[in-house]
């Protein structure tokens, strides 16, 4: 290995060692100090319960760890936005786990925790996997109600989204471990089955001092709405529980008994490692975003055997396509290559540029993967399509526009890692988050932005400038220094993965060598929902 290797190594091994720290401190919730007065009541934590619920040393793919991070400081903070969700195994099969983290604002609802749950939810009608929804949470944060309870992909949605899976057959099962108050206690009892833990768990439209406030009623609220009066009285929920344990175990209980998903047909052998080390893609991604690197260098540490079959290999070269196998599944991948290439006519091509050849080439194999029913993989490290007068004369819009098609219209599951740069349009032909992905997850060094930052920091100096001279200021060569490093500072800040994964632009920030789980896990996922639609690509192909 040579030196630039072991630079390389070093960098993104100690980006990997922040990522887990950061992932440590997320984890803890809303601290130890409330942790402990969850305890005292008896009940175990939201981790703590999704891994007593969980098959033992099965895997668990979290959703949105970082959601909400840096976000509600005034608010004192609300780490992975108060609730933990993931895929999971329960009893041998896969579900959607959402818990509320009642150490975070007492799982108080915020924006961004909606916009979470709304997620879990759609990646789980996509896949038609059982939701299990443990819920412990004090409804709706009231001060910042008007940005999370009217609008469509606002709390109400997930009702909507509660009724829309129980008439699809999408199995739904509610745990009450906690508070479930107010328009939250819709969705326990909307789903399936609900069962609720005795003396801790309680459910009701108001609580007894608002019940007092509005009617002068005086009841406690474990007569309102606790375990016994819904069991027994009212018959709201179905089951009751001593404790989170044995709650947890009837839920193990019934999953147990399920019958069998539809299968989807996707292709699968036995799994095999890659050949080439899945360790050594810490040295190959550069230490600096803007150098080149071999994209087959990736692939062929994340297909298993290290075994490609290259599409068009001398045609349209900036990006690389062909099949592969991932755990054994069969995919098809779509990667930007970052090298600088040269076609058979001679011309170059620089890396991580999408060209009218590349686009076009791109196009047609998502074409293919949809004809033989296999599922994409996108890696993308991408800023954006060649410009220029060569470049619009030879019609790249066009070309552009039929891949983006080509992307929109895909039926088969697409999967997206972001491993480096995702700048604007690039983002959406290589299957950003606006084109669906069943899964997109990022690796540390991902950046995600409509332009490079030195691009964008220049042309927002630009429009800064323009507006002092036109107030009469004079711009000198220190201010202008001063006012390039402010732009450039916080606009690099916005293009972190961490701003997009705390923002869910992303499902979460990985490990490089977590990349194969991610994928195989989403594949599993996706084959309990058979393809229904026609790929059918509209006007622009023709």
């Amino acid at each position: 290995m040579n030196i630039e290797f072991n630079k390389n190594e070093d960098v993104n091994k100690q980006l990997v060692y922040e990522l887990k720290t950061k992932l440590k401190k997320i984890y803890l919730g809303g601290g130890e100090k409330n942790a402990a007065k969850q305890k005292e009541k008896g009940k175990l934590l939201a981790r703590e319960r999704i891994a007593y619920l969980i098959d033992k040393e099965s895997e668990f793919l979290e959703i949105g760890a970082f959601t909400a991070d840096g976000m509600y400081a005034a608010q004192g903070g609300c780490p992975s936005a108060g609730v933990v969700c993931g895929i999971g195994y329960v009893s041998g099969r896969q579900c959607m786990i959402v818990a509320n983290d009642a150490t975070v604002k007492a799982g108080a609802w915020f924006p961004m925790t909606a916009k979470k749950n709304l997620r879990a939810q759609e990646i789980a009608m996509e896949n038609r996997l059982p939701v299990i929804y443990l819920v412990d949470s004090a409804g709706v944060y009231l001060p910042m109600q008007d940005e999370i309870f009217p609008d469509k992909e606002h709390f109400g949605r997930m009702f909507r989204n509660n009724a829309i899976m129980s008439s699809e057959g999408i199995v739904q099962i509610s745990a009450i471990m906690g508070a479930c108050v107010a328009g939250g206690a819709y969705l326990p009892i909307m789903s399936d089955e609900a069962m609720i833990v005795d003396k801790t768990g309680s459910v009701f439209l108001a609580g007894s001092y608002l019940v007092k406030s509005a009617i002068g009623e005086e009841v406690d609220n474990e007569t309102l709405g606790g375990a016994t009066t819904h069991c027994e009285i009212s018959g709201v929920t179905d089951y009751k529980h001593p404790n989170d344990e044995a709650c947890l175990d009837s839920i193990r209980n019934i999953m147990s008994m399920l019958g069998a998903p539809q299968n989807a047909g996707f292709d699968r052998i036995k799994p095999a490692k890659p050949k080439e080390k899945e360790e050594e893609l810490y040295g190959i991604i550069p230490e600096n975003r803007d150098k080149q690197y071999e994209i087959m260098d990736i692939i062929n540490r994340l297909v298993d055997n290290s075994e490609f079959e290259e599409y068009k290999q001398g045609y349209g070269q900036s990006i690389v396509c062909g099949l592969g196998r991932i755990d054994g599944w069969a995919v098809g991948i779509v990667a930007n290559q970052r090298k600088v290439v040269k076609s058979k006519k001679g011309e170059m091509q620089f890396g991580g540029v999408i060209y009218s050849d590349s686009a076009d080439k791109a196009s047609r194999f998502i074409m293919n993967c949809n004809q033989k029913k296999i599922p994409l993989v996108f890696l993308q490290d991408v800023t954006g399509f060649m410009v220029g007068s060569r470049s619009e004369h030879g019609g790249i819009i066009k070309d552009g526009a039929k891949m983006v098609n080509a992307v929109a219209n895909s039926v088969v599951p697409k999967f997206t890692i972001v491993m480096g740069n995702s700048y604007g349009a690039g983002n959406y032909a290589m299957c950003g988050k606006a084109y669906d992905p069943r899964l997109i997850y990022a690796w540390p060094t991902a950046k995600i932005a409509v332009m490079g930052g030195a691009q964008a920091a220049k042309t927002l100096l630009q429009i800064q400038e323009a507006s002092l001279k036109a107030k009469g200021e004079i711009i000198t060569p220190e201010k202008e220094a001063e006012l390039l490093k402010e732009i450039t500072d916080r606009y690099d800040s916005q293009t972190t993965p961490y701003y997009a994964a705390s923002r869910l632009w992303v499902d979460g920030i990985i490990d490089p060598l977590e990349t194969r789980k991610v994928i195989s896990m989403g594949i599993e996922a996706a084959n309990q929902s058979p393809i229904t639609k026609k790929f059918n690509v509209g006007i622009i192909q023709t």
